[in-house]
């Protein structure tokens, strides 16, 4: 079963950086596909970014350059380093475990808020 929850979200002023964590259960969790999503309010979900298990990143366009995708296989965690942050980076932020086909799979975490404001 998989389960994975997000942590690090804060207040943080425009300029500012944070870190998020997401703990994942798993013994394959080397092999997963993993992304990171946000939601503001009244908004849809959206893609941020997503790590191979080979390492290997993408990101949206509104984040690349601001945001690094990382994981470390030995503790089971990705995690999302977001420098830069603008007022429009507000929202919740979620990590999911991605299928072959880079979709989200259905398993997500609970989210982690993260505000940009003055």
């Amino acid at each position: 079963q998989v389960q994975l929850e997000e942590s690090g979200g804060g207040l943080v002023q425009p300029g500012g950086s944070l870190r998020l964590s997401c703990a994942a259960s798993g013994s394959a969790f080397s092999t997963w596909r993993m992304g990171w999503y946000r939601q503001a309010p009244g908004k849809q979900r959206e893609f941020v970014a997503r790590i191979f298990s080979n390492g290997s990143t993408y990101y949206a366009d509104s984040v690349r350059g601001r945001f690094t995708i990382s994981r470390d296989n030995a503790k089971n965690t990705v995690y999302l380093q977001m420098n830069n942050l603008k007022p429009e980076d507000t929202a919740v932020y979620y990590c999911c475990k991605l299928t072959n086909w880079n979709a989200p799979s259905g398993y997500w975490g609970q989210g982690t808020q993260v505000a940009v404001s003055s």
